[in-house]
């Protein structure tokens, strides 16, 4: 098994990384959280090695935590790593386990690929495992004014991540009023 990549970045997209370890280029399927905080020069992963019966492809992850969410959603049958690379592209650690621990799976169907049902699924198959680890959770960082907010930034034609991203920008000690907080979203959009 390979845990762990470290190597120099020869080529980064949206969604993979070539990785030169030892003269050897590797790829590396990367969720766009990963990727986009990359830049050249040495890289670190955390890796998962996926064995199917005609390929071996390495996920690579910028933090234990989506190595460890990547493995307990491909343990939810009928998902497979296409799926939880785009959960992690699309929303952050932090924002899946409050959709699953607030029972909100509106919010793991904005997951391109993610139907209603499946959305359900995983808030129940993944209840009991983040329910173990309570402690160590944020604050809900998925609130009421964040999912206005992500609805009214991809009606405006922003993808999630984007509408994410934003969000993240706005500082802590903004107003609360909804339209305050999408001003100073798409200032930070630049729009």
């Amino acid at each position: 098994m390979i845990a762990t990549l470290e190597g120099q970045l020869a080529q980064a997209t949206a969604d993979s990384l070539i990785v030169v370890v030892g003269g050897v280029g590797i790829e590396v399927i990367a969720p766009y959280s990963t990727t986009e905080k990359l830049g050249a020069g040495r890289v670190y992963l955390y890796t998962r090695l996926v064995v199917r019966e005609d390929s071996l492809t390495l996920y690579g992850f910028g933090t234990v935590a989506e190595r460890d969410l990547f493995d307990a959603v491909l343990k939810i049958s009928g998902i497979g790593p296409k799926i939880a690379i785009a959960m992690l592209s699309t929303l952050s650690v932090d924002h899946i386990r409050s959709a699953v621990l607030n029972d909100r799976p509106e919010i793991i169907s904005r997951v391109p690929g993610i139907g209603k049902k499946t959305a359900q699924k995983v808030v129940l198959e993944l209840q009991d495992k983040f329910a173990r680890h309570l402690d160590a959770l944020p604050a809900d960082p998925e609130d009421d004014t964040s999912g206005e907010l992500i609805d009214a930034l991809t009606a405006l034609g922003y993808s999630v991540v984007e509408a994410q991203t934003a969000i993240q920008q706005i500082p802590l000690d903004a107003p609360s009023d909804l339209e305050e907080r999408l001003r100073l979203a798409l200032q930070s959009l630049g729009g």
